[in-house]
């Protein structure tokens, strides 16, 4: 480089020296201001810290701790039972059949299981229940559980009684209990306004003291028989105009049905003119109505006058609806509409069966018929030639219908038990003892045969 000096450093001829100078790598000479090193960062980071292992585990149980206390869905710690209770229904489906007047009942049988954990366990008592318990969602005191819900006791089994004691091993052990259902009890209702539900509870306390609980529901249901068409007649005054009506006996929450209506009395003749009525559109829609009396308590009586009383709630909603704007046959010579469509229930609009029940709870439908009739004139030369007057009426009617479960091939429990001795018919008459065993030879033989003696 020009301009500048280069110093040089002379090595010393020393024996050292040279016997490390065939070991160490060759030596490069470069100017004072130069550095094989890299260049200092203007900008240093702060280097991190290695940390322990020890510390590591710390912090990640930690987290972990953390985590777990925090967590909604740790799992539950549930206690230590000697012994496990199920059950096993036997009986088919519980479904009272008819009207609760003349309905039999259902039998309910099953065997109720006791899975014993430990090697032999004690059982002090044994009992089962029936309950119903009606739940209604307006009580009189919101936040007392007395008004919320009332449980009535039906029918109770007592599998073991206190001042005897039994032993039971490590194992399943069944005890079987049965029931015959009254057919007055009502069905099993989810209303709007209140819930009628029924459930068996199993409570089995041991000799340590330890109470075991079961609990399982009881979906009873109702079904009644279809019978003969129930046939139904509405006048709508001051007009002469008669609607007969033609429904099923019940109707089902799946399903259709049909209906058939005829409206007589749409003519009217005069000495030289006729007036008629013309259906212009029919509406038709079933209403369902919820009625529940929510009893007081004793602390709550004094709200509603006194015990015994209650507040009575009403619901009324829709529960099918449909126009029909076509379809029908008019015969003016005749003076008659007839009218002939199907009708369903909405199964999303989550349709109650009826029901009444002693406790102030009831549910009924009923179908609503709505025609809008159109008043015309027409000369008796030209009939064909008919101007509307410009009157119109709405014709409305409503008709009870029952929304029952489907019977299927069902019968009631009473219809499949086998006759009784008194209902065995008499026998037939006795054989005869004394016959001729040589007669009868020959008479398979060809040959003729005396009469019997009788």
């Amino acid at each position: 480089m020009p301009g500048r000096l280069l110093s040089f450093v002379k090595a010393s001829p020393s024996s050292s020296h040279k016997a490390n100078k065939a070991q160490s790598p060759p030596t490069t000479l470069l100017p004072p201001h130069y550095s094989l090193d890299p260049p200092p960062n203007p900008n240093p980071q702060p280097q991190p810290r290695t940390r322990s292992q020890e510390s590591l585990v710390m912090d990640a149980f930690k987290r972990h701790s953390l985590g777990a206390r925090h967590s909604s869905k740790s799992p539950k710690v549930e206690p230590h039972r000697p012994a496990n209770l199920n059950m096993e229904i036997e009986s088919p489906p519980i479904v009272f059949y008819n009207s609760p007047q003349a309905s039999t009942g259902a039998l309910l049988s099953g065997q109720l299981k006791i899975d014993v954990v430990e090697p032999h366990m004690v059982l002090k008592s044994l009992d089962m229940r029936l309950i119903a318990i009606v739940s209604t969602k307006k009580p009189v005191a919101p936040h007392c559980p007395d008004c919320l819900a009332q449980t009535t006791e039906l029918h109770k089994w007592e599998f073991l009684n206190a001042p005897v004691s039994l032993t039971l091993n490590h194992g399943v052990h069944s005890f079987p209990f049965s029931h015959l259902l009254p057919g007055h009890l009502p069905a099993t209702t989810q209303g709007s306004l209140a819930s009628l539900n029924y459930y068996l509870t199993v409570a089995a306390v041991s000799n340590t003291g330890e109470k075991i609980t079961f609990k399982r529901d009881l979906h009873i249901k109702r079904a009644i028989y279809p019978g003969n068409e129930k046939h139904s007649i509405r006048i709508f005054p001051p007009t002469n105009l008669t609607a007969s009506v033609t429904l099923p006996p019940v109707i089902h929450p799946i399903g259709d049905f049909p209906i058939e209506l005829r409206l007589s009395g749409i003519v009217q003749n005069m000495p030289d003119s006729q007036t008629r009525w013309r259906l212009r559109k029919l509406n038709w829609r079933i209403e369902e109505t919820q009625k529940f009396i929510a009893p007081a308590c004793t602390k709550h009586a004094s709200k509603v006058g006194g015990e015994g009383k209650g507040v009575l709630h009403e619901d009324v909603h829709v529960i099918a609806n449909e126009e029909v704007k076509h379809g029908w046959k008019t015969d003016f010579e005749q003076g008659n509409i007839d009218v002939e469509f199907r009708a369903a229930v909405d199964p999303t609009r989550k349709p109650v069966c009826d029901m009444e029940a002693p406790t102030g709870m009831s549910v009924k439908h009923n179908l609503i018929i709505e025609m809008v009739v159109a008043e015309e004139w027409a000369p008796l030369k030209k009939l064909h030639q008919a101007t509307p007057t410009g009157a119109a009426r709405v014709l409305r009617t409503q008709f009870h219908i029952v929304l029952t479960e489907r019977c299927g091939m069902g019968i009631s429990w009473d219809e499949e038990q086998p006759p009784l001795y008194e209902d065995v018919p008499c026998s037939p008459p006795t054989y005869i003892d004394d016959y001729d065993s040589e007669g009868l030879y020959e008479s398979r033989s060809g040959a003729a045969t005396p009469p019997l003696q009788l």
